[in-house]
């Protein structure tokens, strides 16, 4: 079922479809986190990513406890967008050859992730709000807060070490 097929009728089935999108994201964000944290060189970086490699279970577990509020498996349908950014941080990951611009180049690609990530999970926070759905709208919004949190520190690597030490 696509975003825009005929599968979807209602703004539940809307809600449920972008819930799995979610849900695929993170359970493929959990694959993808190790190597980050193999490849990173600067230590700040790495304990962000081993941080939120630990948050993103959690992200998991809460979604699987939002399917089960709604009265839905949890389950992930595939997300051609989380797949895209993943592969194009491997990508780029691949062709930097200076492991000062590798960091820099990680940051970037884990900030598209997180980036993702806000932007469904507000969506699926007003979508819950909207339909009275205040647990599911609750557990989200611990999620979002942590999502935007993690974008925060990676701003702050960025701009305090990293991008600096890339660009000298």
């Amino acid at each position: 079922m696509g975003l825009f097929t005929k599968d979807i009728k209602t703004m539940d089935d809307l809600f449920l479809h972008v819930l799995q999108d979610i849900y695929y994201a993170e359970k493929q964000i959990l694959k993808a986190l190790p190597d980050m944290v193999e490849k990173a060189t600067n230590r700040d970086l790495t304990a962000v990513f081993k941080a939120h490699l630990f948050e993103t279970e959690k992200h998991v577990q809460r979604l699987e406890q939002a399917f089960e509020l709604i009265g839905e498996k949890a389950k992930g349908t595939t997300c051609p967008a989380i797949d895209g950014i993943i592969k194009e941080a491997n990508e780029i990951a691949g062709e930097v050859a200076e492991k000062k611009v590798l960091d820099a180049a990680l940051i970037t690609a884990a900030q598209a992730v997180e980036h993702y990530e806000i932007t469904r999970y507000g969506t699926l926070i007003a979508w819950a709000q909207e339909s009275g759905n205040e647990a599911v709208a609750r557990l989200l919004t611990t999620t979002l807060s942590e999502e935007k949190a993690a974008d925060k520190k990676l701003t702050t690597i960025a701009q305090r070490k990293v991008n600096q030490k890339a660009s000298g």
